[in-house]
């Protein structure tokens, strides 16, 4: 029997990208749900549908709901009988998160335990993914990369809402027996991104000769760095997740219950050279000013690394080096260009 998938936040930049990696690699029906606010697009699942056949692009449904609310008798009819639950819906700006915290309490911790007791009602449930963040475990040493495990450290209201969605899938695990696994990444990126994005930002100022801020230190003598990593290779990622007996990974963690897998992009980079990257690609000049966000902007940290080495001894990492991404997101977006629009 064919397998059905929930997606939320699925008209979403990685949530799209996931869809289109299902629905090119499998033969599930994938229904996405979504409340279409700032961050959703149903363009981008437009375009990816364009490359899909009639018979394909009928196995993607759309349901609107805002996760803030149950999922009432009429929503859970129109999701159907769900056997994977992908959870990527999400507030995730930090900047209005720290104007705002308890809408990111709302979205992250109310809205995922609205989608946990919906999925205490699904007789098939085969898995339940809850889509994190690098940020739980706050800003990096030099020399430290964080494993799934380690101490969370929120220094803002959106990665502390973020380790409460995960605290609560972890609760739900361990009280009801749901069968979840929890994923942390960092800094995606890709095609059809929102342009307000440091890539896409990039992409379009090096391309109008516009100047480039570069988040740094207080001395501005050294720029924030990020392991970046690119939408396919994410889903791709989570394909990989999907795929594993991970009931046989506890002992891995001592015993304990819902895995969790760093999602890490193949390389550390700062920004300036990831800037620099961005105008080779392009062709043209960088034109940029250090600027000192890290200490007039709370809660946005300098460096931010996680270990990918767990996932990599299980046998997945990222296939493409982190240059070869950018030129073909940047190749894609300047052939692309309404993308760059806000």
């Amino acid at each position: 029997m064919t397998k059905r998938v929930l997606v939320t936040g699925g008209a979403g930049f990685i949530a799209h990208h996931l869809i289109a990696r299902i629905i090119r690699t499998t033969d599930w029906d994938v229904v996405c749900l979504d409340r279409l606010d700032f961050s959703g697009n149903l363009n981008r699942l437009a375009d990816i549908m364009q490359d899909f056949s009639a018979e394909d692009r009928s196995r993607i449904e759309i349901v609107y709901h805002d996760l803030k609310a149950e999922l009432n008798p009429q929503i859970s009819e129109a999701l159907g009988d769900v056997n994977i639950v992908l959870h990527l819906a999400a507030g995730s700006h930090v900047d209005r998160s720290i104007e705002f915290p308890m809408e990111f309490v709302m979205d992250n911790v109310v809205g995922t335990v609205n989608l946990l007791q919906y999925a205490r009602t699904l007789k098939n449930l085969e898995r339940f993914v809850y889509f994190s963040t690098d940020e739980v475990f706050g800003p990096a040493p030099k020399g430290v990369r964080f494993a799934e495990r380690d101490r969370y450290n929120a220094t803002n209201p959106y990665s502390a809402s973020k380790a409460g969605g995960e605290e609560m899938c972890v609760a739900f695990e361990n009280t009801y027996k749901l069968p979840i696994v929890i994923t942390h990444t960092m800094n995606v990126f890709g095609e059809r991104q929102h342009p307000e994005k440091f890539i896409p930002m990039c992409i379009k100022r090096v391309r109008d000769g516009e100047l480039i801020g570069i988040h740094a230190n207080a001395a501005m003598t050294e720029a924030g760095s990020r392991h970046w990593i690119h939408a396919a290779d994410v889903a791709d990622g989570l394909m990989f997740i999907l795929g594993l007996n991970v009931n046989g990974l506890e002992r891995d963690f001592g015993g304990a219950k819902c895995p969790k897998f760093n999602l890490v992009g193949p390389e550390e980079v700062d920004n300036l050279a990831l800037a620099q990257m961005i105008a080779d690609a392009v062709g043209k000049p960088l034109n940029y000013k250090m600027v000192d966000y890290h200490s007039q902007r709370p809660g946005h940290d300098l460096r931010y690394a996680m270990s990918g080495d767990y996932v990599k001894q299980l046998g997945w990492e990222p296939r493409l080096k982190l240059s070869e991404r950018i030129k073909e997101m940047v190749d894609w977006t300047l052939a692309n260009e309404r993308w760059l629009s806000k």
